[in-house]
């Protein structure tokens, strides 16, 4: 028997923050791939620590549904699951964006713990986001003309939380889809409160790679673009702000697509995935 479990960080204050955690383990279980498929978060039931007492399952692929290497996903997580002889090098990644996966035993379970690199920095993220420019502009060829701002928290705590969002932004201008595409950030320059200083096209989507929508997503960010001054009276989309249109999209991890991110994650570290193709989790189908 194999098992998914997808960790994500969960919220007291907001809960909302769990949504797109439930939402893509529902999509993943409705494709029968895996015997179970559980999630568990930091702040919120069930937990971390918790959770492999509830498998059966004897090979476990755990996915963290986070966006970048850091504290998490490198201490917090393997330490709550109890993983024997994990260390950080295991995942075999110099630049903060290359963590594959490793496999362990989990001290206290007879169980094999295939422990995944983040989703937010696998290659299909960069997919993701595209999506989720066209899904906001209802465009599926949005590109030419458009310009793209991806944008991250940002904080001087940890360096690959800028890594993610800058390899991301580089893959997507290198494929040459957009006129111009750029890295901000709420918490580092360059900001996105200047958002409309760094683009000289008129229409500019701007996306923000965080997991689910919160205070940042809703709240700070669009009163930091102007798009409104007060967040309680909502916004257009698109906006004008000087003199450009600004279409925001919302938290990246919403997207349905997410869910084949964290399928993709799972087989390259061996789950049997046989009988799904490309986009099939996000349409719910598995092969007969």
């Amino acid at each position: 028997m194999q098992a998914l479990v997808i960790v994500g960080h969960g919220s007291h204050l907001n809960p909302g923050s769990s949504r797109p955690t439930f939402s893509h383990a529902d999509t993943i279980r409705e494709t029968g791939v895996f015997d179970e498929v559980r999630e568990a978060f930091w702040k919120e039931e069930p937990s971390f620590r918790e959770v492999l007492r509830t498998l059966e399952s004897d090979e476990v692929y755990v996915v963290p549904l986070f966006i970048s290497e850091g504290y998490f996903t490198e201490q917090v997580i393997p330490r709550e699951l109890r993983l024997e002889g994990w260390d950080v090098s295991a995942w075999e990644s110099g630049d903060g964006v290359s963590a594959d996966h490793a496999t362990l035993k989990a001290s206290d379970v007879e169980k094999t713990i295939h422990y995944c690199g983040p989703a937010g920095t696998h290659d299909s993220m960069s997919d993701v986001i595209v999506r989720r420019a066209e899904s906001v502009t209802g465009d599926s060829e949005v590109g030419d003309g458009f310009g793209l701002a991806i944008v991250g928290h940002g904080t001087e705590r940890n360096e690959n939380s800028a890594k993610a969002i800058e390899y991301h932004t580089d893959r997507i201008r290198e494929s040459g889809r957009f006129d111009e595409v750029r890295a901000l950030f709420m918490d580092e320059e360059p900001e996105v409160d200047d958002v409309t200083d760094f683009f000289s096209t008129t229409d500019i989507v701007v996306v923000p790679l965080f997991i689910a929508d919160g205070f940042h997503t809703q709240e700070d960010i669009p009163e930091d673009m102007g798009l409104t001054e007060d967040y309680r009276r909502g916004y257009d989309v698109p906006a004008e702000v000087d003199g450009h249109r600004i279409w925001y999209s919302g938290a990246v991890g919403t997207e349905s697509l997410m869910a084949d991110v964290l399928l993709e994650r799972a087989a390259e570290a061996g789950a049997d995935v046989r009988g799904l193709s490309d986009g099939d989790a996000s349409r719910g189908v598995a092969d007969d």
